[in-house]
């Protein structure tokens, strides 16, 4: 059985950070980095060169944007991080494809043998795109997160460089 520990925040909380604190205390750890690499992106490498800088040599690196494949076969622990690359890759599905796309990866992050550690962007605390593409993004991202507490077994949210625990404190919102 899977055990799924979900770091959220916004941006430049922490939450990086964080899971990979968590991710230290283990042995062997695969980090998925869910992004392409956008070269020409000066800003984007920068932050990039961070992330690399932070992480120990020996944890495996797997860049991707196709995570299904790698929850369906890995085996050891993971850190993934973030799921806005997970959401980005799917934001040319219709609805439909969604929803099924969806509902796989979580039967495969349920079904996980190991420890994951998932980084998530929490977004819309405020501000509504004037994109359709930008509320499709923030929709999809907000669904998938809550799917994922769901059968988290710890659920983590960042805010300004400190990490709360959510699960003994909160009320589950009924349907």
């Amino acid at each position: 059985m899977s055990y799924i520990i979900l770091v959220s925040g916004g941006i430049k909380s922490g939450k990086s950070e964080f899971a990979e604190y968590l991710a230290s205390k283990e042995k062997l750890v695969t980090y998925v980095a869910l992004s392409e690499s956008y070269d020409e992106d000066k800003s984007w490498q920068d932050k990039i060169i961070v992330h690399k800088s932070r992480r120990p040599k020996s944890w495996k690196l797997i860049e991707t944007e196709n995570l299904i494949p790698i929850i369906k076969n890995d085996k050891g622990v993971l850190l993934i991080d973030s799921l806005g690359g997970f959401i980005v890759h799917s934001l040319k599905k219709k609805d439909s494809e969604w929803k099924n796309y969806l509902r796989n990866f979580l039967y495969y992050l349920a079904s996980y043998k190991s420890k994951i550690i998932i980084v998530g962007e929490q977004t819309g605390w405020g501000l509504v795109s004037e994109y359709e593409i930008g509320n499709l993004y923030t929709d999809r991202l907000g669904i998938c997160l809550k799917e994922i507490t769901k059968i988290s077994k710890e659920n983590w949210l960042t805010i300004n460089g400190k990490a709360i625990r959510l699960d003994n404190m909160f009320f589950d919102i009924p349907k």
